[in-house]
This record gives structure tokens, sequence and C-alpha cells, in this order.
């Protein structure tokens, strides 16, 4: 193996976690190879204005911010490949990752994979995926300015910044959910309640997606009567939730039954050199500025770890 793949630090993912761990395990002068994975940035990619990350008071783009972190970490040296972690192998030392038939190896490992979106189960869903279900509505809606209908699918924050969004494109918004009250903060609910054009159906869940080759509708079925209803839209996005990206890693990490990773002490795995930050861990906060400290104790661990393993302490 080339000496060019030999690192100090491996980070999985390039959202705020891994770009947090990145800038410091660089600034520390550890050599440092940044997963980016072939759609980096993470979950903020997806997302408009970001309004409760610290030291942005008019709030920012989830897209600048990202953006902004990976040149941090550029700026101090990390090197970053846009390409997916296909497998590892944590056997041996030094640890092991691969993209595909490429192999990579470093004495200590942060996993920042984040989550990825929860998905009804629909076949229709599937079959229609790209031609009006979409996980994405800051993505997506504008592709249907001036709808006569838009449907969301969820009751937290992702759900609500969805439906308001849907809102300035749409002439109307349905937003369903399986419970009788939000699970998004207040601030988005009032927004929500203020927003003439949203309606919401409460107690319900979506049974079918309606159409051949384009969204036509939703089949909602109402828990408290057990009621079958079409609504008719042009679009549904899905913003039920996230399940953690962490497929790779089953058989070599302890995780939940959910999967996501167990820690130690924060950040550490069950595995020694390797850490975990961000969504891959924490299913409680779930926030940006909750990843990026993540992110930054990781990276602090990894740097103890590795001068601990070179004999610098």
């Amino acid at each position: 193996m080339s000496s060019q793949r030999e690192y100090d630090v491996i980070i999985i993912g390039s959202g705020p976690a891994g770009c947090t761990a990145a800038i410091y395990t660089s600034r520390a002068g550890l050599r440092t190879l940044m997963m980016g994975g072939v759609t980096p940035g993470g979950q903020l990619m997806k997302t408009t204005l970001v309004e409760n990350y610290p030291g942005f008071s008019d709030g920012i783009r989830g897209p600048d911010l990202m953006m902004e972190m990976i040149r941090q970490a550029e700026k101090f040296g990390a090197e970053i490949i846009y390409k997916n972690a296909t497998r590892v192998d944590f056997s041996s030392r030094p640890l092991k990752v691969f993209t595909g038939n490429e192999e990579y190896s470093a004495l200590s490992v942060i996993i920042a994979t984040g989550a990825g979106p929860k998905m009804l189960g629909l076949e229709s869903e599937q079959r229609l995926m790209g031609r009006g279900v979409s996980t994405c509505a800051t993505c997506d809606a504008p592709l249907y300015r001036g709808a006569r209908n838009l449907v969301v699918v969820g009751g937290g924050d992702s759900a609500a910044e969805y439906a308001l969004f849907c809102a300035r494109i749409a002439e109307r918004v349905t937003l369903i959910h399986r419970r009788d009250r939000l699970r998004a903060s207040k601030i988005m609910q009032d927004r929500i309640f203020s927003e003439p054009k949203i309606r919401i159906l409460w107690n319900s869940v979506v049974e079918d997606i309606i159409g051949e080759d384009k969204v036509e509708g939703v089949l909602v079925r109402n828990l408290v009567n057990d009621e079958l209803s079409r609504v008719d839209c042009e679009a549904v996005f899905i913003a039920i939730g996230h399940k953690p990206e962490t497929e790779i890693f089953r058989g070599w990490l302890e995780m939940d039954e959910e999967g996501y990773i167990i820690t130690r002490d924060l950040v550490k795995t069950s595995v020694e050199g390797v850490f975990a930050a961000g969504e891959v861990m924490d299913k409680r906060y779930r926030q940006a500025i909750t990843s990026a400290g993540f992110g930054c104790i990781a990276a602090l661990e990894a740097i103890r770890y590795v001068e601990m393993v070179k004999g610098l302490r």
C-alpha cells in the first residue's frame, strides 16, 4: 500500500461532526483523511435557513454553513476525498477503511456518518421516488411551484420546516401526522399554526401513494375511526425521522437494536482507537451544534490516542 494512504486518523463523514473533527485533528498536526462521501455535508445540505447555530444572528443557509466547515478543515491540511466508505476492517492495526477496492489505513478512526431518512415502507413509495415522492422538500418542492396541494408526512422539526417551505410554493399544504400533537419545537409549531395554507390531518397515516407514473394523491387512514380517504396532491415529502448510517460497522462495533453505535465516555466505541460522533450515536439531541460538539470530543480523544500510540505521551 502506498504511503499516501496511511494516515493518523480517518474521519468517515462530512457533516458537522465529521468536519469539526477534521478541523481539530488536522490543526493538531495529525495526518487526517476525511471521507466526505459522494454527497458531502450531511443533512444540513438539505436545509434552508439555519437559525439556531451560534454565531449567525441572521441565520445561515445550511449548505453555506457546511461548505465553510469543509473549507476550514482543508485550510488546516485535512485531505478530503468525495467517496463513500464501503467496508472496514478493525481486526488488526492499523485500522483499515475501504472505498470499493481502495484501501486506506490509520491509527484511529472517527465515525461521523450521520443518519438517513426513514421511509414509509410502501411499494408505491419506492416506485414513485423522484416522480413526486421525496425526502427533501427544500431540494425538490420548487419543482412543484404553483401546485394545488403538497403533502408532508411527519410531525417533527423537519416536517414543520418542509411544510412551511412548501407553503411558499403551493396553494395548499397538507401535513399528515400519526399523533394528536406535533413533536416539533414550539417556535416551529407556532409558525405552522399561524400559516393559513397548512392544514393538519391528525391521528392519520399514509396507507398508499396513488399514481402510476407520477404522484396523484395519497390514501390516508384515520387511526381513531379507521376511515380511509383520498387526498389529491402533486408531491409527497416524507419527514418521519432518521436511521443511523452504520450498516458497514455491523459486526465490528457494539450497537443498539436501532443501529446506533454504543459509546462510553461520550465517544469511545467498543474498539480501541475508534470513536463515534454525531447522529450515529446521538438519538436524543440530533442538533448540528451537538454533533459538532461530539466531533470536537472525538477529535480530542483521537489526538490523545494517536499520541499515545506514537509514544508522544
